[in-house]
Formats: structure tokens, sequence, C-alpha cells
């Protein structure tokens, strides 16, 4: 256990349900490992069903729905992905506006696999250059994005991969940008777009 993170609070926003368990648990247990105090958003308090692929998974306690969160409260931020769940973020007004908070506060953020699509929503993708699952590649582009086809890729402050085989790298790099904080780099592109 390391203390990088230590007296850091990463939120991970996920949807009530189809979150890809594997993309939620793996980065948590990264935050937690490093010292960090993930906590679960999503659009409904009570709890969040995760799948292992297509099978039903564990469910997961969520902490605050994304009408009550704000990223003023938070260091980082943690997207998995999954199919289902970006696609219903995306939907979520809530939801939308706490990812853009984190770019507009130049916080990092971290998105594996499916869940650019929310970022794309949150218009913070033009101009960066990100990884996703492929895809996702063509909605990236059309937003703005360029997209390259890499294990992990940082822009400012945003770490993107595109699925669970790229998990250790993903993990590695979010401690990384979360432990050092603020990308001013990062607030001043989004702001820009």
């Amino acid at each position: 256990m390391s203390d990088e993170l230590q007296g850091k609070r990463i939120a991970f926003l996920v949807a009530n349900e189809g979150i890809e368990q594997v993309e939620l648990e793996s980065p948590w247990e990264a935050v937690k490992a490093a010292g960090g105090r993930p906590e679960l958003i999503a659009p409904e308090v009570g709890k969040a069903q995760a799948f292992n692929h297509l099978d039903k998974g564990d469910e997961f306690d969520v902490d605050r729905s994304t009408a009550e969160a704000s990223a003023d409260d938070y260091h980082g931020l943690v997207l998995p992905g999954g199919v289902a769940n970006p696609d219903q973020l995306r939907v979520d007004e809530d939801a939308v506006a706490f990812v853009r908070a984190f770019f507009e506060a130049g916080k990092p953020v971290g998105a594996i696999c499916h869940a650019p699509w929310t970022l794309i929503e949150a218009d913070v993708v033009e101009g960066r250059t990100l990884t996703s699952f492929p895809s996702v590649r063509t909605d990236l582009r059309n937003a703005g994005a360029e997209w390259v086809d890499e294990e992990v890729h940082v822009d400012q402050g945003l770490v993107t991969s595109r699925k669970p085989d790229d998990l250790d790298a993903f993990n590695a790099k979010i401690v990384e940008e979360f432990a050092e904080g603020v990308h001013a780099e990062q607030r001043e592109a989004t702001l820009t777009s």
C-alpha cells in the first residue's frame, strides 16, 4: 500500500445498471491501494448492477446520486466502461454536467472502454487524443478527437484505455495523474472548445 493518494477522494461515475464489473473493481482497488478514498456516484442512490460482459455480476452500493454530487468534492474521476453504462450516463443531464465540471476545473479523469461516449456528450473531447474500445473510434473522431490504438493514452490529465486487458496500465496512469492533481492545460483546453 502506498500513500500517493492519501486524503484524495476519487469519484467513480456509473449508471445504475450495465457497468463492466472489472472496469469498476480494478481501478477502485488501485485507488484504495494508493491511499485514496473512492466513492460511487450514480443517477439513483441505492444499488448499481455490474456485469461480467453480458452476464449479471455483483451489485454495488451507491454513495451519492449525480444530482447530489459536486466535482468540487473530489480530486479526480473514473468512468468505467461497459456498453450500457456510458450509454445511460450520456442521457443523464446531471451525470454529463458532473463530468464536464471536472474538465472545467482541470481535475484528472480516467475513462476506459466505451466510457468516452459520456465524454463526447460532455463536449470535452474536441482537440484531444484518446483511445477507447475500437467501436467508439468513429464517434470520437466525429466529435473532433484524434483516436489512437494504444493500451493507455494520457492527454492533459485525461487517461483513456481500450479494454479490460489494459487495466494494469490504466490503473497505474490514473493513480499517477490523480497524485499530480489539477492540470491547468486540461482546463484551458476545455474552456476553449
